[in-house]
This record gives C-alpha cells, sequence and structure tokens, in this order.
C-alpha cells in the first residue's frame, strides 16, 4: 500500500541517479520547467550543489517509496509562521496515485510541529489539474489568480493558494 510506505527523508548526492533519471523524462522535465537533454554533468552539479548547500528559509526533503527516490517536496519562503509549499513527484508513471497529496500532508505535519508554520501558500497553473486537485483536497484555498507563466509550452494563468492551520 502507497500510504504506508511514503517517506520523506534528507536528500543525499547518492540520490543523483534518480534525478538522473527524471531529467530524461520528457513528461517531468516539461510540468516542472527543467530543461530537457541536459548534460548529465550539468546536472549532477547542480543536485551535488543543492545537496551540500543549505539555503536560509528553504527546506527540500526527498519523497522516498520503498527505499526508491520517487520525488521531492519542499518548504520555501519560510518566515515566521508562513511558508510556502512546492512538490515534485519525479516519476511520471506515479503520477495521479494520491502520493502528492500524501508527501504534502507529511511536510505539513513537519512544518508546523518543527518550524511552528500556521500558514501555507503554493502556487500552480490553471490548466495543472492534477496539482489543483491535489492542493484542494488537502484543504488549501484558491485566493488569487495573479500572473502568468509557460506551462506545458503555453502561456498560462498561475493560482494562489493557501491554507492555514
Amino acid at each position: 500500500m502507497i500510504s504506508n510506505s511514503i517517506n520523506l527523508r534528507n536528500i543525499s548526492i547518492d540520490d543523483y541517479s534518480f534525478v538522473l533519471s527524471w531529467s530524461k523524462d520528457d513528461s517531468f522535465c516539461s510540468a516542472n520547467g527543467w530543461e530537457k537533454n541536459r548534460n548529465p554533468d550539468e546536472i549532477y552539479s547542480w543536485w551535488a550543489k543543492l545537496v551540500t548547500k543549505t539555503q536560509e528559509n528553504f527546506i527540500r526533503m526527498g519523497i522516498e517509496i520503498n527505499k526508491k527516490l520517487i520525488g521531492y517536496i519542499d518548504l520555501a519562503c519560510i518566515k515566521d509562521n508562513t511558508a510556502e509549499l512546492g512538490i515534485a513527484i519525479g516519476e511520471s508513471s506515479m503520477w495521479g496515485k494520491g502520493i502528492g497529496s500524501k508527501s504534502a500532508l507529511c511536510m505539513i505535519e513537519y512544518g508546523s510541529k518543527n518550524l511552528g508554520i500556521t500558514i501555507y501558500n503554493a502556487e500552480t497553473h490553471e490548466s495543472n489539474t492534477r496539482s489543483r486537485r491535489m492542493l484542494e483536497k488537502i484543504g488549501f484555498k484558491e485566493i488569487s489568480r495573479v500572473g502568468t507563466e509557460e506551462y506545458l509550452g503555453m502561456n498560462d494563468q498561475l493560482i494562489q493558494y493557501q491554507l492555514k492551520v
């Protein structure tokens, strides 16, 4: 059962092989704004920097299922009791299985217990129906529609969400 096997954990340089495989998945790259056909050395360098450099007001954790890294989840722009939640499931074959919402709830619990976060913000594209459904399913409410950005090759409306716990 997927829900019992989801684990959030620190990312490491040993996760590079998973990240490299995501970089070869055109669906994942398109959905997450990753450049396609990137040089593996460039990806390794980016990942190594991300793993070793601590960033103020930012936490990235790996989403692991059955000891395999299948994505990552972030708390960004952490300030006082507020943070922005971001998530990417790198294994596109795992999309639509509820992993994102279960992982988000785990990260929200972590942020609330360990960092005192009570307000979570999130943003997604209007045409990203999976992301929108996930956010709404776990209690996020749409608060605005400000800005546009390229998503899947088209200019798309951005939607801002918020959850107060």
